[in-house]
């Protein structure tokens, strides 16, 4: 069972950055894909970004040109560089570990908040 934590949240103004990063207690090769999903109160989980093995990036239409995912297969992390930030960016962030048809492995996830 690979163990994902997160770290990187807090508290940030609009327009401003924050880079968070996803550490994995095994290969992330053994996956098919890594994933950044966030959920915010009273809403569903959703896809912010995925990597797949081969290095194919997928984006939300919402943070397409603002947000960026990376690995450095190395260490087994996964980043995600979030520009532009937005207050409608506040959620709960994700780091995933995905094979396709299973359930996706879960960080216990990081508290963003973007401030007006």
């Amino acid at each position: 069972q690979v163990q994902l934590v997160e770290s990187g949240g807090g508290l940030v103004q609009a327009g401003g950055s924050l880079r968070l990063s996803c550490a994995a207690s095994g290969s992330i090769f053994s996956f098919n894909a890594m994933g950044w999903y966030r959920q915010a109160p009273g809403n569903k989980r959703e896809l912010v970004a995925r990597i797949t093995s081969g290095g194919s990036r997928v984006y939300a239409e919402s943070v397409k040109g603002r947000f960026t995912i990376s690995r450095d297969t190395t260490k087994n992390m996964v980043y995600l560089q979030m520009n532009s930030l937005r207050p409608e960016d506040t959620a709960v962030y994700y780091c995933a570990a995905e094979n396709w048809n299973t359930d996706p492995h879960w960080g216990q996830g990081t508290q963003v908040t973007v401030s007006s």
